[in-house]
């Protein structure tokens, strides 16, 4: 149910003047130990920039790389990494159309397509889906995290059920709280976000135990420096999975992948494959993500075509 619930929920912000994505890492300290269910990146004035680069992801490391758009520089000056790490970072830089590398009295060398704008996100919010509050699990914890870390502009909690005055004094202030219903595609606001400050530094809870809540501080720096990380991972990755390779699988007019035989969307790396009854395997279905990602989004599936598009920002997604 919540697979289909965010899956829903991403379709239906969707839009020209934000990028939708899924499943991100939002820990700092420790990066595996908080996955945001949906981040939406709003553009800032940057952003027709970023778009004009690469449609893929730009590795971090590459962007940190003293190199410019202007003279080449050798791969080993570039990077402070050891020689094999740098030149793979170069060639993933190379391979997501950021830079460009060749070789020059026999080193390699490289250079930045074109200078990296520091100004292209707007503002991040992380969305956390909990479709059923009866069942609420860890979402205190996570929304505590969240609130205490600052790492996003604003955090919401999205849920099908209604929500009572109990479920609001369990959630910590800042957090906004829409309900959203899975099948219309209809939102309701129960509560405004209100805004963080990603720009001070940041209480990282590390564990939560009865007497004792263990936390690291976070610098405005590091903060900095890992919501760039996402917004790249956002821009890059979108939200759409890959369709199962079944006889039934078909997909939604926006994407999310559905099975005839169920009637319904399907989560493929759950529900699909030698586990499912009804399985018959068969090549995917063909579903154009990039043409339905470029054009219900400000993502930009190639920017050298007609050139980036003019984007404008969005607040509070109205």
């Amino acid at each position: 149910m919540e697979f289909r619930f965010e899956l829903a929920l991403c379709a239906a912000l969707e839009s020209s003047d934000r990028v939708v994505a899924r499943q991100l890492g939002a820990g700092v300290t420790r990066p595996g130990a908080r996955i945001v269910d949906v981040c939406v990146l709003t553009p800032g004035p940057g952003f027709d920039a970023r778009a004009a680069l690469t449609p893929d992801r730009i590795p971090d490391g590459a962007i940190e790389a003293r190199v410019g758009p202007g003279e080449a520089v050798p791969v080993a000056e570039a990077f402070d990494f050891p020689p094999e790490r740098a030149s793979a970072a170069a060639d993933a830089a190379v391979e997501a159309g950021y830079l460009e590398r060749e070789r020059r009295e026999g080193r390699p060398v490289v250079r930045a397509t074109a200078r990296y704008p520091d100004d292209w996100v707007g503002s991040l919010t992380a969305i956390e889906n909990k479709p059923d509050l009866g069942t609420p699990g860890d979402l205190a914890a996570q929304l505590r995290y969240d609130a205490a870390l600052g790492l996003f502009d604003r955090v919401v909690l999205a849920t099908a059920s209604y929500v009572t005055r109990a479920h609001l004094n369990r959630i910590p202030d800042p957090v906004g709280v829409w309900r959203f219903d899975p099948e219309t595609g209809e939102r309701e606001v129960v509560r405004e976000p209100t805004s963080l400050d990603p720009d001070a530094p940041g209480v990282e809870i590390r564990e939560e135990r009865s007497l004792r809540t263990d936390v690291a501080l976070v610098s405005p720096e590091a903060k900095a420096r890992k919501r760039r990380r996402i917004a790249e991972r956002a821009y890059g990755k979108g939200w759409r999975p890959e369709p199962p390779a079944c006889a039934h699988a078909t997909a939604t007019d926006d994407g999310r992948p559905n099975c005839e035989r169920f009637d319904r969307v399907v989560d493929p790396g759950r529900e699909c494959g030698p586990c499912c009854p009804e399985r018959d395997p068969d090549d995917p279905p063909v579903i154009d993500r990039d043409r339905l990602r470029d054009d219900r989004t400000a993502w930009v599936a190639e920017p050298d075509g007609n050139g980036p598009r003019r984007q404008s920002g969005l607040s509070r997604f109205r």
